[in-house]
């Protein structure tokens, strides 16, 4: 058969999505043949329906499948409606949405079937009783409907990712990927997290394998079965083939949730990593996950820069709203400890938050202009359907569900409402939230970014629509001055809600 996977990544960043590389792998290694519509504005024009229309005539997929996040959705939903306005060919869609709300993608016309979960093994089974022509309505994860009623299967135990085949890069042109990020390479040892963070949707999916599935397949021996990793040798030898392949790679990026999490796994990476080669690495961690020796190894093994989720600097809303019951001192041993190895740092953060105030968010701040990452990334809260977060926003009475259906990221704007004030200052922080950081590192307040904080905050509603233009080229002269006078602060850099440190040369 053949396969057609529509990946829509519009006005976002350019993705590499691993579940449908790993579904396609597991689908040409049956004999299949596949093709991807990678939907990125940096990749290519975003096609016009006719245009969707002349590429799926052309290809004539015997099944579509979709995999979406939930600001993609709305996009995914005008591909989806187009192709079945021309083409009579079954489409399934999978991925977080689908996953968290499959209901109600089911209730859209356009999808035939939904993917609930892993969908390796699940994809395969439905392929295969497509093409022998059987019946598909009782296949473990996938979701279906019949005379308007939707049929709901329990997901099978969690896929055993060691059994997997090699992803399939080729699916995503990586080379085109390799050029277009610079250089920049992503992998995934592991899957799972053990966190319960109130805005992340693993431990709602965790929640649902637990209850549908008698016995899970495989985990790690503290009985936690979706937790899975690729052995250390599985990489290493994914590393030799990519480096064997494809040319210009300049970094390798773990997106592993928490690459330290396993102490021993990770110190027998380092150890080994060197041997296979001297590129460096990029990794996740968390602060209750990282110490010295970690940290030693990872330097050893040419780790270029290590990453750590704060979200806040206030307590009271990690720890309220979150869920993520870690110490501003925590924070401070675990970025103090990296940087005595001289680890680049990065840290993610977000603001609009519910139940947050402007108080909190100055304790973001703070904390950021404390710990001095080598670089921070910033996010406006966006509440997934489906968890914790969601309902704590919906039961405050925050959300605004057609804002939120019209984004397309989780950078530009807020889909919850504060009020007039509050928004206009999220609105603000959202593009010149390093000023802020600058401006307590400094301390001073005739400094140039006391100065700018107090020219902004100062802006009405409507000199802010006009005055916010000129942000990005405004940062970028003020930063090539500073870096004249070896200045040290940080910069908007790579896209608008990265500031890196004017020190990183790399």
């Amino acid at each position: 058969m053949k396969i057609l996977f529509v990946y829509p990544n519009i006005d976002a960043q350019v993705g590499f999505n691993y579940g449908l590389a790993f579904i396609s792998a597991v689908l040409k290694q049956h004999g299949h043949i596949t093709r991807l519509l990678n939907i990125n504005e940096k990749l290519t024009e975003i096609p016009a329906d006719s245009q969707i229309k002349q590429f799926v005539e052309d290809y004539n997929p015997d099944l579509i499948g979709f995999s979406v996040v939930t600001p993609q959705y709305q996009h995914a939903l005008r591909f989806a409606r187009a192709i079945k306005s021309f083409f009579n060919v079954p489409i399934v869609c999978g991925g977080v949405h689908a996953t968290m709300v499959p209901e109600e993608v089911l209730q859209e016309e356009c999808f035939d079937y939904v993917c609930v979960g892993e969908g390796e093994e699940a994809i395969l089974e439905l392929v295969t009783k497509l093409e022998n022509g059987e019946d598909t309505s009782r296949i473990p994860n996938i979701w279906t409907k019949r005379a308007g009623k939707i049929i709901k299967n329990n997901v099978r135990p969690f896929t055993d990712i060691a059994r997997l085949p090699r992803k399939d890069y080729e699916l995503f042109d990586l080379q085109r990927l390799i050029d277009v990020e610079d250089g920049w390479v992503r992998l995934m040892a592991s899957r799972g997290c053990p966190y319960r963070c109130t805005y992340c949707f693993n431990h709602k999916i965790v929640e649902r394998y637990k209850e549908e599935t008698a016995s899970p397949r495989t985990g790690d021996p503290a009985g936690r079965p979706y937790l899975r990793r690729h052995s250390v040798d599985e990489v290493l030898s994914e590393i030799d083939f990519l480096l064997s392949r494809y040319k210009n790679i300049r970094m390798f990026i773990f997106d592993d949730d928490l690459f330290t999490l396993d102490k021993q796994y990770s110190a027998m990476f380092c150890d080994k990593y060197p041997k296979h080669t001297t590129l460096p690495f990029v990794v996740n961690a968390h602060v209750k996950a990282f110490d010295e020796e970690r940290a030693r190894a990872l330097k050893q093994a040419n780790c270029a820069i290590v990453k750590f989720g704060l979200e806040s600097g206030s307590e009271r809303i990690r720890r309220e709203i979150l869920n993520r019951p870690m110490s501003n001192d925590e924070i401070i041993r675990a970025f103090q400890c990296a940087q005595k190895y001289d680890l680049h740092t990065s840290a993610f953060v977000m603001f609009g938050l519910p139940h947050e105030t402007k108080e909190d968010i100055m304790e973001t701040i703070k904390l950021l202009s404390i710990i001095k990452p080598g670089r921070f990334r910033w996010s406006i809260f966006f509440p997934f359907p489906g968890t914790a977060a969601y309902e704590i926003s919906a039961k405050g009475g925050y959300l605004n569900l057609e804002k939120m259906k019209r984004l397309n990221n989780f950078t530009d704007d807020t889909c919850l409402d504060f009020g007039h004030e509050h928004n206009l200052f999220i609105s603000k922080l959202q593009k010149t939230f390093p000023w802020y950081v600058n401006m307590y590192q400094d301390g001073a307040e005739d400094d140039i970014y006391s100065v700018l904080v107090r020219l902004v905050e100062e802006q009405t509603a409507g000199s802010w629509e006009k005055f916010k233009d000129y942000i990005p080229s405004l940062d970028q002269e003020l930063s090539r001055c500073l870096s004249l006078a070896s200045k040290e602060h940080y910069r908007i850099k790579y896209n608008s809600f990265t500031a890196v440190r004017s020190d990183w040369r790399q």
